[in-house]
């Protein structure tokens, strides 16, 4: 609820606390508005003629997969309970990674509704039950993950709740073929994009941290600040002195500072599979028997997820779209690499000169 209509209805509330005075109304009769502190958030309660306004929303993260449906609940209720219909407005909002700034999703009067830009036909209320007004999202995206409002409006009365929507997902830093330490935020969250990922968040990054991630490349997140996850301390990382954690760098000039990335991707609708072929092939060559096969050749985050989520296991080096030569292991053995889980990476062959399999998505 806004400042100036705090004040406002502040005002309103002592106007009647002295006509309950003068003419011996009992003030539980009247209006006023209390903010209650519950030790996490305040829950804003607005009483008029006895009646108060509540929203309710779940307090654990909703979790989903890209491409899947999801719902976000939210109820409100009238305590006592009305039993004249009220017309309500409902707005679901997504607020920015600082939550200071918010983004339209869906609005809606009754039966109407509008939804907003990469939202619009995606979205639609489910009232399945009484004083439901819960966000349907369909064909989830990567970017659709974060901390949604759910918000209530019946005449001065505005209350709302907090839903936080993260995608199942895997994290992977990220080097372009020109080397370490070459990207600024800006080059950073395009490059994450090309290869079917955002750029992670801080909460993407620490989960995998506590999965077992460990990277001693510093990299960007959503957030503007650098960081990297290590597991295992050791010199050129921090020392061994330090505990293992996610090391910061701070915040960090967009523009003029230059890091890796971090990215962020979620499960495939497609196929990610290693061609077989007669020849070993160059890169240009890689991409033609991709297209000849009904397919292309796989992104990076296609690669990652595919191993992250369909347990994608070759022990073959492939090209892939960006020019670099990686394989996926979910089970480690002999001649294929470390004793871990992970993509191993061959990194950027010359790629007329160079010849290997290839990897494709369909």
């Amino acid at each position: 609820m806004s400042y100036l209509l705090r004040m406002k209805l502040l005002v309103l509330a002592t106007f009647l606390q002295l006509l309950a005075v003068i003419h011996g109304i009992p003030h539980s009769n009247g209006f006023y508005y209390n903010s209650i502190d519950n030790g996490n958030h305040n829950i804003n309660e607005i009483y008029f003629n006895g009646v108060q306004l509540t929203v309710q929303t779940p307090s654990n993260t909703i979790f989903a997969y890209r491409g899947s449906n999801v719902t976000l609940p939210c109820r409100y209720r009238y305590t006592p309970e009305l039993t004249t219909p009220r017309k309500i407005r409902v707005k679901w909002s997504k607020l920015r990674a600082d939550s200071t700034k918010e983004r339209d999703v869906l609005v809606a009067i009754g039966l109407r509704h509008r939804s907003f830009r990469e939202f619009k036909g995606r979205v639609h209320l489910r009232q399945d039950a009484q004083r439901e007004v819960s966000l349907v999202i369909k064909d989830l995206r990567l970017e659709d993950y974060g901390k949604y409002k759910c918000e209530v409006i019946d005449g001065l009365e505005d209350e709302s709740g907090i839903v936080e929507l993260e995608l199942r997902g895997v994290v992977f830093p990220y080097q372009p073929a020109h080397g370490r330490y070459q990207l600024n935020f800006h080059d950073a969250k395009k490059a994450c994009e090309e290869q079917d990922a955002v750029i992670a968040s801080f909460e993407q990054l620490f989960r995998a941290w506590e999965e077992g991630l460990d990277w001693c490349n510093a990299g960007w997140l959503l957030d503007g600040t650098v960081q990297y996850p290590i597991t295992l301390p050791r010199e050129p990382c921090g020392g061994r002195d330090m505990a293992p954690g996610v090391r910061s760098y701070g915040e960090r000039h967009k523009n003029l500072h230059r890091y890796d990335v971090f990215c962020f991707s979620s499960s495939l609708k497609g196929k990610v599979y290693y061609l077989r072929h007669p020849d070993k092939l160059q890169y240009q060559e890689a991409e033609q028997a991709c297209r000849e096969d009904g397919a292309e050749i796989a992104k990076v985050g296609q690669l990652f997820a595919a191993w992250k989520f369909l347990d994608l296991d070759q022990c073959d080096a492939g090209w892939l779209a960006d020019g670099s030569v990686r394989y996926p292991i979910a089970f480690p053995r002999l001649n294929c690499g470390p004793p871990e889980p992970g993509v191993r990476s061959f990194g950027f062959p010359d790629k007329n000169l160079q010849k290997y399999g290839v990897y494709c998505y369909k």
